[in-house]
């Protein structure tokens, strides 16, 4: 169903099933998948994919232009997965340059003036609470969970399971299975989450082993990770843990009152 009021491009696809509210905008190129709901005055920009069963709340804006002084109009690119819930006045852009994109996956919850910049990749059940800004390039794995008001700066990287506490920041990474507070400090493990999502005692112990070390052993980031490896069990999520370490470019949040060192 589609609103009277709703102005839909004549190049955008729709659904034969969606619902397209009163004064809804739907750009050029953008297409709305089946069982999504998009309700009043909320916008979905041009060359903009929203796939089935999403519900986008009023006054969202999904597929405006990036907030880039290099960007001039170039076609770039959102996708927007399955199942997603968009609060009122949540914001997701598309990419900053020609060709570039901006992903959000399936079941993820972005409420109320959260805003999800240019060419940001997220995974899937996410929630990004109210208030929150993830800055462009950002990427945030799944079952992630981005409390109320967190900032987070352009190209970090958020691990899965990781949980930033309300009005904390970050211009570092952030681990997987780490509890992050205050300034890209690593507090503790997210072991409420960890339980609720299946993992039983083996796998939980093993990562508080190698959490003790990484993050309240005192050592620096690179001895940390080498006495780990030396020492602990390397169960795949450990191994997933020191990976994420690894590839880091902006390096990792730390414990508090660890040595900072990163690899280079």
């Amino acid at each position: 169903m589609i609103d009277s009021t709703a102005r839909i491009s004549a190049t955008a696809v729709i659904a034969p099933d969606a619902e397209i509210g009163p004064n809804v905008i739907v750009g050029d190129h953008s297409s709305v998948g089946s069982g999504t709901r998009v309700m009043a005055n909320a916008v979905i920009g041009p060359w903009t994919t929203v796939g089935s069963n999403n519900t986008i709340h009023y006054g969202a804006i999904v597929g405006h232009d990036p907030q880039d002084f290099g960007y001039h109009g170039e076609e770039s690119y959102l996708e927007l997965g399955n199942g997603n819930i968009i609060r009122e006045y949540a914001t997701i852009h598309r990419g900053n340059r020609a060709g570039t994109k901006t992903v959000v996956g399936n079941e993820n919850f972005l409420m109320i003036q959260s805003h999800v910049a240019h060419n940001c990749i997220l995974g899937n059940n996410i929630i990004v609470a109210g208030g929150s800004l993830l800055a462009g390039h950002v990427e945030v794995a799944d079952r992630a969970i981005i409390s109320g008001n967190c900032v987070v700066h352009q190209f970090c990287r958020i691990g899965g399971f990781a949980m930033m506490r309300g009005l904390s920041r970050t211009s570092r990474d952030v681990p997987p299975f780490c509890i992050m507070d205050e300034t890209h400090t690593v507090k503790t493990l997210n072991l409420v989450g960890l339980r609720r999502n299946g993992y039983d005692q083996k796998r939980v112990r093993a990562i508080k082993n190698a959490f003790a070390v990484l993050f309240r052993s005192g050592l620096n980031m690179p001895n940390a990770v080498a006495k780990v490896e030396a020492e602990l069990e390397v169960t795949d999520d450990v191994r997933h843990l020191l990976d994420f370490i690894k590839a880091s470019k902006r390096g990792v949040c730390f414990g508090k009152g660890q040595a900072v060192g990163d690899f280079d």
